[in-house]
């Protein structure tokens, strides 16, 4: 299956993974039922599935507000992957 993947642009150009680098594999892991390595290979899969599932209920929804849960999701998706990448390159 990894030879569907979509390469990481700045991987193959630059030879730096991104912030996302792994998210692919680790979605993948989740549906069969690895949620213990799909953590390990993306720290941020839990938190980027409940961010793009409450963007999907606000764009949806109209008669909820749910920004402040998106922004908070969103600011919480960021500094996880930003620790997960620090983490990953630097220990």
């Amino acid at each position: 299956m990894e030879e569907y993947m979509i390469p990481c642009l700045s991987k193959s150009l630059f030879g730096v993974e991104c912030l996302g680098c792994g998210t692919q594999r680790s979605l993948l892991l989740l549906f069969q039922g690895e949620f213990v390595a799909a953590f390990k290979m993306y720290p941020a899969i839990y938190t980027t599935l409940l961010f793009f599932g409450f963007l999907f209920l606000h764009l949806i929804d109209k008669s909820r507000n749910y920004s402040k849960i998106v922004i908070s999701l969103a600011i919480t998706n960021a500094i996880v992957m930003i620790a997960a990448y620090y983490f990953k390159h630097f220990y």
